[in-house]
């Protein structure tokens, strides 16, 4: 399963533990080790799902939660060292989808955030576009149609497939062969050098500036990522 999450939690070992796991899983997985640092990552890279800790040494848990659910709808996790029926009612009147005590079973931690991440996107189903940039960019899926500053944009299925893929997570940065795989659906050899000439395209269409784009980004030695943050 995909989806991106944010781990939110001051213990290294802890952070890193469950990391592994829902990577294993298929997850894209950010860490924060405070509350400060989760509320900025949460703005850049905006996750699917938080999984967070209440005891952090700077901002409470709680309080992070509240902010998180005053912005958005991303699904939210709770760990914590409390134990009492008040302290889970507490925790889910705040805004919280679920509530794990510590310690826990990371095995069963991954099963909690995959059932969260079905229900987010079974809900999703209502409305499948996509806006970015305050409206610059939509994608409709159920259209299988794009729209950038309110014009309608032709692209090749196979423009169509990269942009998919880049804008399924921005901010994150996909190698060329990652591209491949994800338009492709398999390895074609020289294939990678073409990604850079679908790319050059895209950005001609969507008018972007080829010195300083701000749709899909060049990562020096690494590959390309999606340089617009997803609307609420």
């Amino acid at each position: 399963m995909s989806g991106v999450v944010v781990v939110v939690d001051d213990e290294v070992k802890l952070r890193d533990l469950v990391r592994a796991f829902l990577e294993r899983e298929g997850f894209t997985v950010f860490t924060a080790a405070n509350g400060s640092e989760a509320l900025a990552l949460e703005v850049k890279v905006v996750p699917d799902l938080v999984i967070l800790d209440l005891g952090l040494p700077d901002i409470p848990g709680e309080e992070v939660a509240r902010e998180l659910r005053k912005r958005s709808d991303v699904r939210i996790l709770m760990l914590t060292a409390k134990v009492t029926d008040e302290d889970r009612v507490r925790g889910l009147e705040i805004g919280a989808d679920d509530y794990l005590t510590k310690p826990f079973n990371p095995r069963e931690l991954v099963l909690r955030a995959q059932t969260l991440m079905r229900r987010s996107r079974s809900e999703e189903q209502v409305s499948r576009t996509l806006s970015f940039g305050a409206g610059t960019l939509l994608i409709d899926h159920d259209r299988h149609e794009l729209r950038c500053r309110g014009d309608v944009i032709e692209v090749s299925p196979t423009e169509w497939a990269l942009l998919e893929t880049l804008s399924r997570t921005p901010g994150r940065v996909y190698s060329r062969s990652e591209l491949v795989n994800s338009t492709r659906g398999y390895e074609w050899e020289g294939y990678e050098r073409v990604v850079d000439s679908h790319v050059k395209n895209l950005r001609r269409k969507l008018g972007d500036n080829k010195d300083k784009p701000k749709f899909i980004e060049t990562v020096t030695g690494a590959g390309y990522r999606f340089g617009l943050t997803r609307d609420r």
